[in-house]
């Protein structure tokens, strides 16, 4: 099967936090004759984002468009900040991930997820300098310092910035295989972390 990936955008969105598993969905999948992973990005309206430090990006899809995704990544930056103002964006977010096989947040993107009440009961994890937010927003959820990434099956939390590598490699191993997963990271000359998220 090949699944859809959708991957949030916003204004002020952290370059690396989508670009990251951006790539390596899309790598994988033309490194296996488009047969694995089909990579969309969306925003809640039409036109520009303009991501950190003044990327501008056209989101493949608004809200209204978007296929139903198997894999939804929320990706994190300072524009996550404003949205936590936003209860309607944070339903769209919380439907979103109730119908997705997997749901995987970057960075800051788990303060969104922890606003949606997605995080209540697990261990999360995001940027080392939104560990304090992060606990006020899901506080019934463990926060943990010292690793790349947390994985319970349907919801998957990184850490900063490149962790969302990590995190992605380690979702195609999941998916398809560690094989799999090493090639893509080898045809990105990526020195992955394999180590089920451990920072040393």
């Amino acid at each position: 099967m090949r699944r859809t990936v959708a991957i949030l955008l916003f204004d002020e969105v952290e370059v690396l936090d989508f670009a990251g598993p951006f790539e390596v969905f899309a790598v994988t999948d033309a490194l296996n004759d488009k047969k694995m992973f089909d990579v969309q990005t969306v925003a809640e309206n039409p036109g520009v984002i303009r991501a950190c430090n003044g990327l501008q990006v056209v989101p493949n899809h608004t809200f209204a468009t978007l296929p139903p995704p198997n894999v939804f990544v929320v990706p994190g930056g300072w524009g996550t900040r404003p949205l936590l103002q936003r209860p309607s964006l944070i339903e769209w977010i919380r439907q979103k991930s109730s119908k997705s096989e997997i749901t995987a947040s970057v960075c800051t993107g788990s303060l969104l997820l922890g606003k949606a009440g997605l995080l209540a009961g697990l261990s999360a994890t995001t940027h080392f300098r939104a560990f304090p937010l992060l606990r006020e927003l899901a506080p019934t959820a463990e926060v943990v310092e010292d690793r790349r990434f947390l994985d319970h099956g349907h919801l998957i939390t990184s850490a900063g910035i490149s962790a969302g590598i990590d995190m992605s490699l380690h979702l195609v191993a999941r998916l398809h295989g560690a094989e799999t997963a090493q090639r893509t990271a080898d045809q990105m000359e990526y020195h992955w972390r394999n180590d089920n998220g451990l920072v040393r």
